[in-house]
């Protein structure tokens, strides 16, 4: 029996379980780290909510806040200060996501592509040149990024890339289509992820860097959204872009490599959004309670509420350790697939779930753009579906518990 017990135990630790990972686990933030939730919480409270339900009706993108953010080193958290970043770690970086997402998801969502997705990547993997020319500038907020993978038969399926990029000996020659584009038209740099040899499959595709303004580059229609809606969402049109070749990002045939590795990071940047939309919800929730009265009394005192908002907030704090575990992964060095993936499965459930709780406290209140919970309600859907829907993350999580 005990023999038994033993391979049960060490199958356990062996396929879901690396308990090194729990050996530093510390839950005491740092005076840095509490002085960054601090500065992105106060940015988001007095800068970003006076206007949020206007950018929001308006669809207006957030211009010049998103420059004050870049002024004050959130526009490239983690990269070192030799590019023009803040040389932060990747707690900080969710730290600062939740508070700003409390408030204006349409805003952090341009935050953490150009973060987690341009920034990073660039510096993992980009030349001493490319930083120079294209990281700098971004890192400190004086331009703004994109990435661009999905199109409009290749969104989970990130191999089916029909975006082509043919060599033509000294540059590439870039056609075709790409949707859904984070930051479509306000940035200046542009991450492409394109097929350059067909038959090669995933190992025939690359990434390159594109600029606003090359020619046959347009930027199309802008959508119409449900949620996020002051962030710019726009259709990139490529026809026979001219891009050197000094663009490429990493050797020949990296290019679906870059895209996954740059998206699990990315994963765990979403994941720190939907956290902070459904404790937003949260702090509405709580205070509304305390100041709406039924049958006689404030509502929170009525155990139905009660019971709702303990439920909120246990869910809540689950997600926030599963974000920070991700975090922490990241920071140590430790492989972060599986915890960002779950991070951002569990994260994005709990927002679409508790907005609605809130919404539901709020009671009609809450069915009107004045009490802000209907925004959180609407932003929250799209966690669960961009940078890797919550069925790509189950297969990711199940292919890393069920692998020899």
């Amino acid at each position: 029996m005990y023999e038994n017990l033993n391979k049960i135990s060490k199958f356990v630790i062996d396929n879901f379980v690396n308990i090194s990972n729990y050996n530093d686990m510390n839950f005491e933030l740092t005076e840095e780290q509490l002085a960054v939730k601090e500065a992105a919480r106060d940015f988001a409270q007095n800068v970003l909510k006076p206007g949020v339900i206007e950018r929001d009706n308006l669809q207006k993108f957030p211009a010049e806040e998103i420059k004050q953010l870049g002024e004050l080193g959130f526009m490239g958290m983690m990269v070192s200060p030799e590019y023009g970043g803040s040389g932060m770690d990747t707690i900080s970086y969710v730290l600062a996501m939740e508070e700003i997402s409390k408030i204006d998801a349409s805003t952090s969502v341009c935050m953490s592509v150009n973060n987690s997705l341009v920034c990073w990547g660039l510096e993992k993997y980009g030349t001493e040149e490319q930083k120079q020319k294209y990281l700098i500038p971004l890192a400190k907020g004086e331009k703004i990024g994109a990435f661009c993978l999905s199109e409009p038969e290749a969104g989970s399926d990130a191999t089916s890339q029909r975006t082509t990029a043919i060599d033509m000996g000294d540059h590439y020659l870039l056609n075709g289509t790409k949707n859904w584009i984070t930051n479509g038209s306000s940035a200046s740099t542009y991450l492409v992820i394109a097929q350059t040899n067909v038959e090669a499959g995933h190992k025939g595709i690359n990434a390159f860097i594109i600029e606003r303004g090359m020619e046959g580059f347009i930027v199309g229609a802008k959508e119409d959204k449900m949620g996020i809606r002051g962030s710019d969402t726009h259709t990139l049109l490529f026809n026979d872009v001219k891009v050197p070749k000094e663009n490429r990002i990493g050797e020949d045939g990296f290019g679906f490599n870059f895209a996954m590795k740059v998206l699990s990071g990315g994963r765990i940047g979403i994941a720190a959004q939907a956290l902070g939309i459904a404790a937003g919800g949260l702090e509405l929730a709580l205070a509304y309670s305390k100041v709406r009265s039924a049958f006689g009394k404030e509502i929170f005192k009525h155990q139905a509420i009660a019971f709702k908002l303990a439920d909120m907030a246990t869910e809540i704090d689950a997600a926030r350790l599963m974000v920070h575990r991700a975090a922490a992964d990241k920071d140590a060095g430790r492989n972060y697939d599986q915890s960002g993936a779950m991070a951002k499965l569990y994260a994005s459930k709990v927002a679409m779930e508790q907005t609605v709780e809130a919404v539901q406290i709020h009671g009609g209140y809450g069915f009107v753009k004045e009490y802000h919970v209907e925004r959180l309600m609407r932003d929250a859907k799209i966690t669960q579906i961009y940078e890797g829907t919550s069925e790509v993350q189950k297969i990711v999580i199940s292919r890393n518990i069920l692998k020899d």
